[in-house]
């Protein structure tokens, strides 16, 4: 299915720019580093999300270092942090997340296809749509 561009539509105009919902789909497309970032994500647990606190501190002190699964690269941290909500919640993610995630350079449609992805991962049917 086509759709005329709600831009050109709104300037008066009566034909020109039409887009497909796949092509821009297809334009969302996500590195071989990025995907291999989501599936690493997959083992992450939500406490990872937190900063951490004086108990981690704590453990650490007595226990010794644990490595810090976050990541260097703010973009890469970024899907990190939001693929982990996604792997353990589903389509349910915070919106300080997807802000967070759309700041990094992502698209609504990097979301969707994101989203999307790891719910097929996760078996679960799709429930809602962020585009």
């Amino acid at each position: 299915m086509v759709y005329r561009s709600d831009i050109f539509l709104a300037e008066g105009g009566t034909g020109g720019t039409l887009y497909s919902p796949a092509a821009k789909a297809e334009a969302a497309t996500f590195s071989p580093l990025e995907w291999q970032v989501v599936q690493l994500a997959r083992q992450d647990s939500l406490a990872t999300l937190r900063e951490p606190g004086r108990w981690t501190r704590l453990q650490r002190l007595i226990f010794g270092q644990k490595p810090d699964p976050r990541l260097a690269d703010k973009r890469l941290e970024a899907l990190r942090q939001i693929a982990v909500e996604a792997w353990h919640r589903s389509y349910d993610v915070h919106s300080r997340r997807i802000s967070a995630f759309r700041s990094a350079g992502f698209s609504d449609a990097h979301l969707e296809r994101l989203l999307a992805a790891i719910a097929a991962m996760r078996g679960s049917p799709k429930v809602r749509s962020f585009a």
